[in-house]
Order: structure tokens, then C-alpha cells, then sequence
């Protein structure tokens, strides 16, 4: 005799799916054309056709705590080819937002960051610590005199002791936070694979497992699945450079951090200095890759932009730009004017660390361990 399964439809969560980009969700009709169709949609139990069919009944752990939301990389080949305009590619991305809310810890405070409403008040929170912190330590400065060099100096104005004393902490926030959201969604993809499937294993190695990721950043790195696809490979190259402007400012952010502590040396630094060139180059890329992302996603009219995607977006134009014109403005020697984009600056950044594990930048997390585990399990 057949297994009998209660299916119990979770309404809200498919309202959610909606409101993160999904409403084409009921146009499907669970032809499977989306799976044919998808260039990097694996043989065995492939997507997004099952996942369209959960997300249709509302069966929200088959959605959430499904790896395989966050092998598909949204190329938009399923989405182009649907005969019903279902917008696969769409429900999918909107699935991986509702999972990050999801994992991320706590809940409520993953709602507010993506809730259009709740924007200014994100926004004013860097600014009070900054301030409040700042007038209390006397790290603040709000009169700053030019540095003993006779030159503007950003920590004149605004102590490295403060900007360290706000995000230290704040990384360890953002460490702790990623550490428990996926503690549990290791878990959940692997119980979901057994479940389905798509693996033997019956146990999660962990040694074997840090290998699986280690063997698919190289193809995060060169990004081998956006090359595959068909509709948005010019998506491809600005992608690649907020990605590698990131890991080039986190490499100057790690050099700048051992010169000042180990040997005191404060900035600023000449624009010959090896370190200063990576910091510029990643700098522009980050302002010329973020526009790129905008004007390709404002030119898809066809393909839905929910609220997350253009947090994102505008969040790294605004580090990027704010950062290059706070040195321009320092170097065009108008004290008043850098030291207000710096404060700007860094209240982006804040922003968009601070609220990583909530905002749709997670999918580097998350995506990464996804894409780790396929190699793990050896699913291809």
C-alpha cells in the first residue's frame, strides 16, 4: 500500500513569496519546461520544477530547508523559456530571501531589514552609535585639526579606535550570528537530501565536508555557473567585480589593521603604496561593478526586482562611491566636506555588515556551503 502524506499548505508562506518577488508562483502549471530548460540544474532530482511544486502547495520546509534553492544562480533561462510566465527564476530567488530570514537570528530583526518602512530607522542606528559612542570616549572629534604633517587625516576627525571599537564587536555579531544560522542549515539540507534522495550519506563529515567547499570556491571564484547560462551571462563580469572589489578591500581592510596596531603607523599613505593601489583599484571597481548590477536590472523589465535586491545593490554603490570621494575630497584638501562623506561612508558600511546575515548579501554564505555540500555528496 502506498505511503499516505497530510499535506498541510502554509498559506503565509506563500503570501511571503509574493511580497519577496514570487507573485507569478500560480501561473505555473508544473510542465517542467524550467528544468529542461536550466544549463546547470543537476540530473538527479533536479530543479526549480520540484521546488515551484512546493512552493505552490506551500510546503515551506521543502523549500527552506532544500540546498538546492541555492544552486541555481537566477540566469533566467527557465524564466525565459516558461510558457506561462511563472517566472521560475524569480520564485526561486524570492525562496533564498524568505530562507535567509529564515536562518538568520533574530528574526524580527531580518523582517526590518527588509522592510522598506524600517529603512530610515536602520539607517539612524550607525549614526547614534557613532555619535553617542564617540562624544562619550572623546573618540570624536568634531572640531579636527590637520594632521602633524599639515595634511587632512580621516582619523583627525574620527578615531581608528572608535571605527575598531564599533566593528570588532560588530564582527563578532555577524560571525555568531552566520554560526548558528548555519548549524541548523547544514542540518536541514542534509536531512532534506536524505529525505529526497539526492545523497547516501547517511552522516555529515566534517572534514570531507570543508573539503566539498573548498573544491567549489574556485568556481564561485571564476564563476563557471554564470558562464553556463544563456539569458544573463553579461551579468557575469560586474558581478565578478563587486565580488573580487570585496575580497581586495578585505585584504587591504586585514594589512591596514596589522600596520596600525603592530607598528602604530596612521594613515594617510601615499597613493604609490602597493596596498593604496589595491584599496583604489577595488574601490572603483566596487562603484563601476554596482552600476553595472543597476543598469542590468533596471533594463530587465521582464524580470521582477523586489525590495531586497535593490537594498543591496544601492548599499554598495553607496560604500563604494562614499568611500572614493572621501579620499578625492581629502585629496582636493576640503576638510569640511571629507570628514562628512567619511562619517556617510561609514555608516553605509555599518549597514551593510551590520545587517549581512539578514540582507540578500548572505547568499555568499549560504550559496558557498550549498555549493560545498553538492561537491561533498559528489551530486552533479
Amino acid at each position: 500500500m502506498a505511503e499516505k502524506i497530510l499535506v498541510e499548505p502554509d498559506v503565509d508562506f506563500i503570501n511571503q513569496l509574493g511580497k519577496l518577488g514570487g507573485e507569478s508562483l500560480k501561473k505555473c502549471y508544473q510542465c517542467a519546461t524550467c528544468s529542461v530548460a536550466c544549463p546547470i540544474s543537476p540530473d538527479l532530482r533536479p530543479f526549480p520544477r520540484k521546488e515551484m511544486i512546493a512552493a505552490s502547495w506551500g510546503l515551506k520546509d521543502k523549500i527552506v530547508k532544500n540546498g538546492d534553492i541555492w544552486l541555481c544562480h537566477n540566469c533566467g533561462d527557465c524564466t525565459a523559456q516558461c510558457p506561462r510566465g511563472a517566472n521560475p527564476g524569480d520564485v526561486m530567488a524570492a525562496a533564498r530571501m524568505y530562507t535567509i530570514m529564515e536562518y538568520a537570528t533574530p528574526k524580527s530583526l531580518g523582517k526590518a531589514v527588509n522592510d522598506p518602512k524600517k529603512l530610515p530607522i536602520l539607517a539612524l542606528i550607525p549614526a547614534a552609535v557613532f555619535l553617542v559612542l564617540g562624544l562619550i570616549t572623546g573618540l570624536l572629534d568634531l572640531t579636527p585639526e590637520l594632521d602633524p604633517n599639515g595634511e587632512i587625516a580621516h582619523h583627525m576627525f574620527f578615531s581608528t579606535w572608535l571605527v575598531d571599537l564599533v566593528f570588532i564587536p560588530l564582527s563578532i555579531w555577524v560571525v555568531v550570528v552566520f554560526a548558528l544560522g548555519l548549524k541548523r542549515f547544514i542540518a536541514d539540507i542534509h536531512e532534506n537530501a536524505l529525505s529526497e534522495g539526492k545523497t547516501d550519506k547517511q552522516t555529515i563529515e566534517p572534514v570531507e565536508f570543508l573539503k566539498g567547499i573548498g573544491r567549489a570556491i574556485p568556481t564561485i571564484l571564476k564563476h563557471k555557473r554564470f558562464s553556463e547560462c544563456g539569458e544573463n551571462t553579461e551579468r557575469s563580469t560586474p558581478h565578478m567585480m563587486v565580488l573580487f572589489s570585496f575580497i581586495g578591500l578585505l585584504i587591504v581592510t586585514g594589512i591596514f589593521f596589522i600596520v596600525l596596531y603592530g607598528f602604530g603607523e596612521h594613515g594617510p599613505y601615499s597613493q604609490l603604496n602597493p596596498v593604496k593601489i589595491l584599496a583604489n583599484v577595488s574601490g572603483i571597481a566596487l562603484v563601476i561593478g554596482a552600476i553595472l548590477l543597476i543598469r542590468q536590472r533596471m533594463a530587465k523589465k521582464e524580470q521582477v526586482s523586489a525590495y531586497a535586491d535593490w537594498y543591496l545593490l544601492w548599499m554598495v554603490l553607496g560604500v563604494g562611491a562614499t568611500g572614493m570621494l572621501a579620499e578625492l575630497t581629502r585629496l582636493a584638501g576640503t576638510a569640511f566636506l571629507t570628514y562628512l562623506i567619511y562619517f556617510i561612508h561609514l555608516m553605509f558600511v555599518f549597514n551593510l555588515f551590520a545587517f549581512l546575515p539578514f540582507s540578500k548579501l548572505a547568499h555568499l554564505v549560504y550559496r558557498t556551503v550549498a555549493m560545498g555540500y553538492q561537491e561533498y555528496t559528489g551530486r552533479q
